[in-house]
């Protein structure tokens, strides 16, 4: 509750950085939960920043030792269980739930330093919120036995586990991550994760293990699903990667392909390639038309929603052993880093970098796109596919009774009054919020757990072959 200093700094290319100017906020002057919009000239340059600032107790977040563990207590338990019942689904509608891990240990680190020792802590990343163990000295099975406990803002969140070589006064060095989905946690069981490399595609050297609890409120969940993702405060820049870009050509053609597969069905049933089918599809196109009614749509996709629920696909399956042979990519990353390195980079090769990074994000948007709709009906996340039945299931119902000229109306009015009610209300697309919640092909390879069996290195492996 202090003095909050902010700069301002612009980017020009990737190695030019300038700060444009700084200003001072006087947190203590604030008042508690409400927004407070400020608009604070900058020194040193012209211009102002204009900020919404809303201070909010941060209730939840803490660290301690196994023996002081929240939810070990009965009585406590039950305290925090009766505050995300369903009774109470309609009050502090962002305090969606809280995560208990227990960071018990990890097993045959990668040795970062000379002695053949390593230096290890733990790093725990759930949205915004960053928490880490302490440092274990000179040993390569640290056990941390510490209990950490994160307020919930949305189930669809990832906690990523990162083990870190502390380096002194240099950056940590990089030892192994693991990403686990809120909703793939089994709750009060101690787990083993095989370590992965940085880009969460192949395993690394040792594991770690962990103990996770989960209490959350499902119809809180369910209404955050659809307002939009929080955005993370620190990101990875992308780097440019000719293989990355490959990677995303080919999940883009995957999509074209299935769609012009589905095309060249519809012309074979006007061309009558096959006899059979063409009738079929003749009296089924003669029955649907003259029978349609608007609540058939959704009605149509939550029957797509209950046959792949029934029967699951071979590319559900299949899809996580395909990504995977896609992305051994580290290794050649690397490669092309140093090569960069050494031929020095011009203005102008920055600039076609740019060009073709850009052109990168916008190919791994449409492909993610393309898989998370897949994904959707294939039901990859239950939680989400059954929460897109139910939205199908109501909307089919209320075409059925409602004309659809009541619906616009109702929708018109809500948009057009939107801000009138909420004059900070970030506009924002349900459907587009609801999807980037459910995870992409690559995002499926990510969080999948690997086998401890499947932990050695690349490099003991051929040993062992041999």
């Amino acid at each position: 509750m202090g003095i909050l200093d902010i700069e301002v700094w612009g980017k020009d290319s990737r190695k030019h950085e300038e700060r444009l100017g700084t200003c001072k906020v006087d947190i203590a002057a604030l008042p508690l939960k409400q927004a407070n919009c400020l608009e604070l000239p900058l020194e040193s340059c012209l211009g102002a920043l204009l900020m919404l600032i809303t201070l909010t107790p941060c209730a939840g977040v803490s660290v301690s030792d196994l023996c002081v563990c929240p939810l070990a207590d009965p009585g406590e338990r039950k305290q925090i269980a009766q505050r995300y019942c369903l009774q109470n689904s309609l009050k502090d509608m962002k305090d969606v739930g809280i995560l208990q891990v227990k960071v018990l240990k990890a097993v045959d680190l990668l040795a970062a330093d000379f002695s053949g020792k390593s230096d290890p802590f733990c790093l725990l990343e759930l949205g915004n919120d960053r928490l880490q163990t302490h440092t274990i000295y000179k040993n390569l099975n640290p056990e941390w036995n510490k209990v950490f406990t994160f307020p919930i803002k949305d189930i669809h969140d990832v906690l990523e586990v990162t083990v870190f070589d502390e380096d002194g006064d240099k950056p940590p060095d990089f030892l192994g991550k693991v990403a686990i989905p809120l909703l793939s946690i089994r709750d009060g069981q101690p787990n083993c994760y095989v370590l992965k490399n940085k880009d969460l595609e192949q395993a690394f050297k040792g594991a770690i293990y962990l103990e996770m609890d989960l209490i959350y409120n499902p119809v809180k969940a369910s209404i955050r699903t659809f307002t939009p993702r929080e955005k993370r405060f620190v990101e990875d820049t992308r780097k440019l990667s000719k293989k990355i870009l490959s990677r995303d050509i080919d999940r883009v053609k995957r999509i074209t392909m299935a769609m012009w597969n589905t095309i060249q069905f519809l012309k074979s049933c006007f061309q009558w390639e096959s006899t059979l089918r063409s009738v079929i599809a003749f009296v089924v196109f003669l029955v649907t038309v003259w029978n349609f009614e608007l609540y058939m749509i959704p009605l149509a996709l939550l029957l797509l929603f209950i046959y792949n629920f029934i029967t699951p696909t071979k590319g559900k399956v299949g899809s996580i052993q395909d990504s995977q042979e896609t992305t051994d990519l580290e290794e050649e990353d690397d490669e092309e880093d140093k090569e960069s390195e050494k031929k020095g980079l011009i203005e102008r090769i920055y600039m076609v970098q740019d060009i073709v990074s850009t052109v990168q994000n916008i190919l791994e948007e449409i492909a993610s796109f393309g898989e998370r709709i897949k994904n959707t009906f294939n039901w990859t996340v239950p939680f989400l596919s059954f929460l897109a039945c139910l939205i199908l299931a109501v909307a089919t119902i209320t075409l059925y009774f409602i004309p659809l000229r009541y619906i616009i109306l109702i929708w018109g009015i809500n948009k057009f009054t939107k801000k009138l009610r909420n004059p900070y209300a970030i506009d924002n697309n349900e459907l587009l919020d609801f999807l980037s919640r459910v995870p992409s092909d690559v995002q499926k390879v990510q969080y999948a757990e690997l086998k401890v069996c499947s932990s050695q290195s690349p490099l003991r492996k051929k040993r062992s072959a041999l």
